[in-house]
């Protein structure tokens, strides 16, 4: 039995080393158009997809309206 048991602590260990190495990447926010409207907004860490965000929820409402004011003010810079 202890031989199972230490088995199971070296594959937590092992999978706590790749862990943090996933968590380096930095989370974006992909909205999802379809006939110019966004029907969904994926969280993403790199290549992995987190979840889903309906853009109807209020956290939706936060994101995006967050990136069209961030969008809008780089817009008005460039032409400066």
């Amino acid at each position: 039995m202890s031989e199972n048991e230490t088995g199971i602590g070296e594959g937590a260990a092992e999978s706590n080393e790749t862990a943090p190495e996933a968590s380096n990447e930095e989370i974006t926010y992909h909205a999802v158009e379809k006939d110019g409207v966004v029907t969904a907004i994926w969280e993403m860490q790199g290549r992995k997809h987190l979840r889903t965000i309906d853009p109807r929820s209020r956290q939706g409402q936060d994101i995006l309206r967050l990136y069209t004011t961030e969008h809008h003010e780089d817009a008005e810079a460039a032409t400066s």
